[in-house]
């Protein structure tokens, strides 16, 4: 079976309201999964639109 290959371009109203409630709470190739994008374009998408981890996320993860 073939690899889907990752959505690039234009973001919908769906994916963003998915990007920022997931986003602050998940890591970022769940995310990433999810809505079919490559790991890079959500942390750019995410960067433009001023999301960031929660404490508890960075924390449960090792980075805080």
């Amino acid at each position: 079976m073939a690899k889907k290959k990752p959505v690039k371009g234009i973001w919908t109203k769906a994916e963003i309201t998915l990007l920022k409630k997931m986003f602050p709470n998940n890591v970022t190739a769940k995310v990433a999964a999810k809505l079919g994008r490559p790991i890079d374009n959500v942390k750019k998408k995410a960067y433009r639109m001023g999301l960031k981890k929660t404490k508890k996320h960075l924390k449960s993860i090792g980075l805080a």
